[in-house]
């Protein structure tokens, strides 16, 4: 180490020797002055005195031989600033370097360090300018304009500046940081993120790049812009932004446990998201996020206590705990008792109080430590206006301020035209003068602040000023969409706009969707059940929302007792109706008991919906110990008792209605005597209800309602005893949706009378809804109906037409209880007819003449079904069946099974399946056998053993349970198990079934396995099944002929397979398929036999199926050309090839693998005809040549030696030939 520092030191002495010598031989040359002077003072940096003396001599020397060398004076400028320390003189040697030179950063930097001490910032901006405009290049001086500009606020010349400095210096964290400060305060947000993001890629402990990345986050999801048509894109949007600015603070606070500025945004970012989940009903969520929000702004007050602002975002976070923190339904059990409901709601009430009282403390911290400030004071108003909510205190004193409009007032005291004050006041305040006044205070400071209108408009309305109120939120409204207030005022403001109930329901949803106030909800709630909206989801969870919120108001859980009832939930519905009788019996106010007989009423009717009639029966005897029992209480008691078996009691109770008929209004004594109708019917029969209604005074069937209930019983007397009745009553139908009805009532009954003993007369029904939908061709129940029954009529032609008759519409309200949708008729439709689905022509070709009839896809509109109503079974399992029929059309691929697994899992995990009605019986057995479907087709033979073992357990006819063994026969085959094959099909036989499709599967399996009979039962069944089928019996019998050919096909009986083929074509004229098989069949014939009789035949057969095709079917055209060929029409064979070529579909015109090998031979026999003068086979490929034909016949079937027969022949041409097939390849 000493050696080599020896050896540096003798080099250093060796050159200061040679530039001594340079200098003393060249005196006049101002390099080696300069070159000596940087040796010296790099001697002088190494801390050897005297050296930086010489060197700053050298430099003087230097400089006056050389005055345009600016590294001279750069050095000079480092003398006098450093060593001798002559602040002018280094000033002026700086300035002469940076002039000589701009881009010196080691000069500008130092020089425009001397202006900052002396505090000259003009000249340090002057100076740096100077230097900028004279090269592009000098960046120091660009950095420092713009950390001038910068401090002077001159934001737009900063980024100018900073982005050229950015250039030179682009690792330099603080230019990036500064870069995104002027990007940040010109409003330029999403450049200073960018710019923020860079500086935090370069160092990644800059505090400052992630707090003020964190504060644009939050004011990026604060800025609110309303789209109610996509609340979820705005949550989605909003939660990015705010969960971004809460990341940024999480990594400040990494860096720096201690930095005030990460925990002030931290909670400010976790309190503002939570207003956003709070706006759109996460409740729980908000809770959540506010209370990691106030632990960390309890932090903050540790770190620094004597910070107002502090104590207010604190505050405000308890604030909002105490509004957001809901109850929790969860924590009670469906049977909870009064005394538990009333302790949770209290619990739930204290903990709301104490947090608010905890906000009210943490404002009053921060007005102690700045009183000046008022904003604070209205925060207290706020808090202790909500703690006498909570606390729910006696009505003020309308002589003495209350507490509240105390502290509202010192912040006006402060700042007494701040508008938003007065309209604290006013909210705040309990006398109705002081809250006008106050409003319209803060109106004359600002006529657009909507709020105040929107205020006004309530004390308005509260005060019976109808006309006023209208006013005042029509004027909200129009200032800004966008607040709620001015909504649900519309939707509540009934008398004086007169609104529809469906646009007074349109108007509070959008108040819900704005602002999830519990008393919007409620509105909500009441205005679905004028409208017939209680299935909607949206009202739905309004109500949850409502009843999370406001827990002790008993509207909130009779409405969703309500709703819950009519989505069918009514264990659900009972719990809320109990629920809502204990918060009545919570308030002592006569108004809320007088609920009590609607509640008990509610109850004992979903009570009785649920099976629990004898819980039922107690609620309504105790009503009517009380003398509540009112007319809709008795028809509630009497069906209850007639599900305990107690029809004379019920009888007992139907006459106590029946007497008290007279009393009644209009609108209850047709409901009561509808009843009375029904119930007689139900217990005593159709005789004895008619002769009741007989003896009824005809008054009373003078409306519309009770007349739908006659014409149903009439619809069910073949004796039409009440003929005159009915035509009595339908002249009350009023509306075009009333007689649209009854047309529908009227179709049901042709089809009863007029049908025999075990058949209803479809065609009637049919015959008058469609003479009907004429007179109403938009009525959606008519064609609803029509496609009812056109599906039950299972005639083949009828099932096309079906679909046809319905429109979707997408805006649908839920249909009532017993009617079809479009939905499912669509649904159903296309289960009925695969040819009514749409075809991919891929897999499959169709021969249906109805199959270019089908609409929109039913997959489709069930999807968008079961997207709008989740809980629908019915949307489930019709999808569930229409994607088995598309997996079976596809040959089951795995992600459509996969699918239909999770679809059919879902369906069966559902309650509704546990019913033992047939109705939820035979869809149970459907998903069972669609389970089974997939699991044998996914290769799972133990879960398709499964699955169709449970379906033949079910309790359901025979007919239906035959087809449960049908699929074990299919099982026990791709198993090989022959034995328990002949058990299944045994069983089949002794089953039976009515459908003949179920015969004809039995048949195919029958004759593939040997399974045959002596007794020929299977076909005297099937004879007897189609004979009942009536107008197509015709065409399963040509289906049943026509598997017999194929069967006959298999044994090699020709003569006999012909046979039955022609009885097919004979009973069924229209099936392109049926006659495809004769001709193909007659053609062997003629080959075996030599016999042109069945080549006759075999053309007329195949030119039929060609005709009467949909599309052009595969091979009918090849066999028709073989066949003219063979009768040596050499243009028809031509003809007919080249219609086979074009029967392939377009869209898959090139790819090969689809044609038949035999095509391509074909088509080079086309070709070798052409070549001897026809051109036809220019029009499938011009270029190609006989020997490419063969070549691709024998890519798709190399094992056909008779193919390469044929090449090797067209390859035996002479010289010629083959060079003209070289070409045209």
């Amino acid at each position: 180490m000493e050696a080599q520092e020896e050896e540096e030191e003798e080099k250093n002495v060796d050159v200061f020797r040679k530039l001594l010598e340079s200098v003393d031989s060249n005196p006049d040359d101002a390099s080696v002055h300069f070159n000596l002077g940087v040796f010296l003072w790099e001697k002088g940096e190494q801390e050897e005195e005297g050296s930086k003396e010489q060197a700053a001599e050298h430099f003087v020397r230097s400089a006056k031989l050389n005055p345009q060398n600016g590294d001279a004076f750069r050095y000079l400028g480092h003398y006098y600033a450093r060593v001798s320390v002559d602040t002018q003189r280094a000033f002026k040697c700086y300035q002469r370097a940076v002039t000589l030179n701009p881009n010196d950063a080691d000069s500008g930097e130092p020089l425009c360090d001397l202006l900052d001490q002396g505090g000259k910032e003009t000249l340090q901006i002057a100076a740096c300018r100077e230097a900028s405009e004279k090269s592009p290049r000098a960046f120091w001086a660009f950095r420092r304009l713009g950390y001038l500009q910068l401090h002077q606020n001159k934001w737009s010349e900063a980024v100018q500046s900073l982005q050229h400095a950015i250039r030179g210096y682009p690792t330099c964290a603080d230019l990036w940081e500064a870069l995104g400060l002027a990007y940040q305060r010109l409003g330029m947000f999403t450049a200073a993120i960018k710019s923020y993001g860079r500086v935090i890629e370069l160092e990644d402990t800059r505090i400052f790049a992630l707090v003020e990345s964190g504060n644009i986050f939050l004011m990026l999801g604060s800025f609110r812009k309303r789209f109610l048509e996509q609340p979820y894109a705005l949550l989605i949007i909003q939660y990015f932004n705010f969960n971004s600015g809460i990341d940024q603070f999480r990594r400040a606070l990494e860096i720096s446990p201690k930095s005030l500025s990460a925990h002030y945004g931290l909670a400010s970012g976790l309190l503002s998201l939570s207003k956003e989940c709070t706006n759109l009903g996460a409740f729980s969520w908000g809770t959540s996020l506010l209370e990691e929000a106030s632990r960390v702004a309890k932090s903050t007050t540790c770190l620094a206590g004597n910070v107002s602002c502090i104590w207010k975002l604190l505050g405000d976070i308890q604030l909002a705990y105490a509004k957001c923190l809901p109850w929790l339904e969860e924590k009670c059990s469906p049977e909870i008792d009064e005394e538990d409901f009333s302790n949770s709601i209290l619990n739930w009430k204290q903990s709301c109080c104490l947090s608010a009282i905890s906000a009210n403390n943490s404002y009053q911290r921060a007005l102690h430590l700045a009183p000046w400030q008022a904003n604070i004071y209205t925060d207290i108003a706020i808090s202790l206006d909500l703690i006498c909510a909570l606390r729910e205190d006696d009505k003020p004193n309308p002589n003495s301020w209350q507490l509240p409009e105390k502290m509202s007032l010192g912040g006006l005291l402060l700042e007494g035209d701040n508008n938003e004050f007065w309209v604290t006041l006013g909210c705040v305040s309990g006398h109705n003068s002081l809250m006008q006044h106050a409003f319209i205070r803060g109106l004359q400071l600002d006529v657009s602040l909507a709020i105040a209108w929107a205020c006004l408009g309530k004390l308005y309305r509260k005060e019976g000023k109808t006309q006023l109120a209208r006013q005042a939120f029509d004027s909200a409204r129009s200032i800004d969409p966008s607040l709620a207030l001015p909504w649900a005022g519309m939707s509540a403001d009934t008398n004086a706009r007169n609104p529809t109930t469906d646009e007074a329901y349109e108007s509070c949803l959008r108040a819900v969707q704005i602002l999830p106030a519990a008393e919007f909800q409620i509105g909500l709630a009441k205005l679905a059940l004028l409208s017939g909206h209680l299935s909607s989801s949206q009202v739905f969870g309004a109500i949850q929302q409502a009843v999370q919120h406001a827990p002790y108001h008993p509207e909130s859980h009779n409405l969703n007792g309500l709703i819950c009832e009519a989505r069918c939930d009514y264990q659900s519905a009972v719990a809320s109706y109990r629920r809502a009788r204990y918060a009545i019996n919570m308030f002592s106010g006569s108004k809320l008991k007088s609920h009590l007989r609607d509640v008990a009423l509610n109850l004992a009717r979903s009570l009785s919906k649920a099976g629990n009639a004898l819980d039922a029966v107690q609620e309504c005897r105790d009503l009517k110990q009380e003398g509540l029992l009112d007319a809709q209480g008795l028809q509630i008691y009497a069906i209850s008792l007639w599900q305990l078996g107690e029809n004379d009691l019920a009888l007992s109770v139907a006459r106590d209605l029946a007497g008290s008929v007279s009393t009644m209004e209009r609108a209850s004594r047709a409901a009561s005597v509808s009843f009375i109708c029904k119930f007689l019917y139900k217990i005593s029969g159709q005789e004895s209800a008619i002769i009741s209604i007989l003896k009824m005074p005809k008054e009373l069937f003078e409306n519309s309602k009770i007349s739908f209930v006659v014409s149903a019983i009439h619809a069910l007397d073949g004796s039409n005893k009440l003929e005159s009745v009915v035509s009595c009553s339908r002249r009350f139908l009023a509306s075009h949706e009333e007689i649209a009805r009854m047309h529908c009532l009227v179709a049901l009954g042709k089809l009863v009378k007029q049908g025999t003993e075990h058949y209803l007369g479809f065609e009637n029904g049919v015959h008058h809804l469609r003479k009907a939908l004429h007179v109403f061709p938009n009525s959606v129940l008519i064609r609803n109906m029509l496609g009812y029954l056109l599906l039950s009529s299972q005639e083949g032609e009828d099932t096309h037409s079906a679909s046809r008759c319905c429109i979707i519409d997408t805006s649908h309200s839920p249909n009532k209880e017993g009617l079809k949708s479009a939905f499912e008729i669509l649904g159903a439709g296309a289960v009925a007819c695969a040819a009514g689905s749409e075809c991919v022509q891929k897999f499959s070709f169709p021969t249906c003449r109805y199959w270019c009839l089908s609409g929109p896809g039913a997959i489709q509109q069930l999807q968008k079904w079961l997207h709008r109503e989740p809980w629908n079974q019915n949307a489930r399992y019709l999808l569930i069946l229409n994607f088995l029929q598309r997996a079976c059309e596809e040959r089951f691929p795995r992600h459509l099974c996969t699918a239909i697994e999770r679809l059919n899992f879902v369906a069966m995990s559902n309650q509704v399946y546990l019913k033992k009605d047939i109705c939820h019986q035979y869809q149970k057995f459907q998903l069972l056998l669609c389970a089974s479907e997939i699991s044998l087709q996914s290769g799972d033979q133990i879960g398709c053993v499964n699955h169709a073992k449970n379906a033949s357990m079910l309790s359901l006819p025979d007919s239906y349970l035959f087809f449960a063994h049908l699929q074990l026969c299919r099982t026990y085959v791709a198993e090989g198990d022959f034995k328990n094959l002949q058990q299944e099909y045994i069983k089949c036989l002794e089953l039976k079934t009515d459908y003949c499709i179920g015969w004809l599967c039995l048949k195919f399996m029958e004759s593939h396995y040997e399974l045959q009979n002596d007794l020929s039962i299977l076909e005297l069944n099937f004879e007897k099944c189609s004979k009942e089928r009536q107008s197509s019996w015709k065409k399963w019998r040509a289906l049943f002929d026509l598997l017999q050919g194929l069967i006959s096909v298999q044994d090699q009986d020709f003569l006999r397979a012909e046979k039955f083929l022609a009885q097919a074509c004979s009973m069924s004229d229209d099936e392109s398929c049926t006659f495809l098989c004769h001709g193909v069949i007659c053609m062997e014939l003629a080959r075996q036999e030599c016999d042109s009789q069945y080549l006759s035949h075999a053309i007329k057969s195949l030119m039929k199926a060609q005709e009467i095709s949909l599309i052009r079917l595969p091979f009918v055209s090849t066999l028709l050309a073989q066949a003219e060929g063979s009768r040596g029409s050499k243009a028809k064979w031509e003809k007919n090839l080249l219609l086979e070529w074009f029967s392939w579909p377009p869209d898959i015109l090139w790819n090969w693998e689809l044609r038949p090998a035999e095509l391509f031979l074909q088509m080079h026999l086309l070709a070798t005809y052409s070549k001897a003068g026809s051109v036809s086979s220019f029009c499938v490929e011009p270029y190609q040549s006989q020997q490419r034909w063969v070549l691709r016949a024998i890519h798709l079937n190399p094992s056909c030696m008779r193919y390469w027969k044929v090449l090797r022949k067209s390859m035996q041409l002479s010289p010629i030939d083959r060079l003209g097939d070289e070409e045209g390849g």
